[in-house]
């Protein structure tokens, strides 16, 4: 019996020393050893990629999508549909960002796409005009029609035709935090415009935050919509 209950024992104690040794290399060595090389070598991502405005307030991720949306007239109507605003250049459709009281246009409420295939709604492979309600067709006929009625001004009158796909598109996760450089150069008209800046310096202020293909040849051209606005906004107040 002595026997047993030392074996026992025995056995306990090097569980529970085992335990200890694996926490504190696993729980604490391995996380500190990681972080430390993290933020030495990758200090913006390591901190979430962060970005600032001039005054080193925090206005979100380059990561993660935002809306540029105005107030909405009654707050507590969870049916009224926001309204862009239109001063500033807008992302990709998604009904996956919010708000909250940190930063009004900065709350992941979901995540993910429409789920429905290309050709939702369409007849003999295009979508008809009176495609029905609730199919990606109507959807898609929908935004490019706000996205026309939108950015067209006194001056630049968009073309349907010209409209980019990713401007009447969600992304797969709907938190695609770029646009492309199509979609940005056709809103350079309408945000000039509301901004009462020249139209050329608002293009060149796209070019200067365009970014190429990764490595020449991965991806495609592409312009973070947080950062050309944070941009933008610096623009105005100069």
């Amino acid at each position: 019996m002595n026997t047993s209950v030392a074996k026992t024992a025995r056995l306990l104690g090097a569980g529970l020393r085992a335990l200890i040794v694996l926490t504190v290399i696993c729980g604490v060595i391995y996380p500190l050893a990681i972080t430390g090389v993290a933020q030495t070598l990758f200090p913006g991502k390591a901190d979430g990629s962060e970005i600032k405005d001039e005054g080193g307030r925090v206005v979100g991720s380059s990561l993660i999508g935002q809306t540029y949306t105005l107030p909405k007239s009654n707050p507590d109507d969870p049916e009224e549909a926001a309204k862009p605003d239109l001063r500033w250049f807008q992302p990709r459709p998604s009904n996956g960002l919010g708000a909250n009281s940190v930063n009004t246009q900065y709350t992941l409420l979901l995540s993910g796409a429409t789920n429905r295939s290309a050709d939702n709604g369409a007849v003999d492979g295009a979508c008809p005009k009176d495609a029905a309600e609730g199919t990606l067709c109507a959807q898609v006929t929908a935004a490019r029609q706000a996205v026309v009625a939108d950015n067209s001004t006194p001056t630049h009158r968009v073309r349907p035709e010209t409209v980019p796909a990713d401007a009447v598109t969600s992304s797969g996760s709907g938190l695609d935090p770029h646009i492309s450089p199509a979609y940005a150069e056709l809103q350079a008209h309408r945000v000039a415009e509301r901004n009462k800046l020249d139209v050329k310096r608002v293009e060149k202020l796209v070019r200067e935050h365009t970014k190429n293909r990764a490595l020449g040849f991965m991806g495609e051209p592409r312009v973070n919509v947080l950062e050309l606005n944070t941009a933008l906004k610096s623009l105005t107040q100069s």
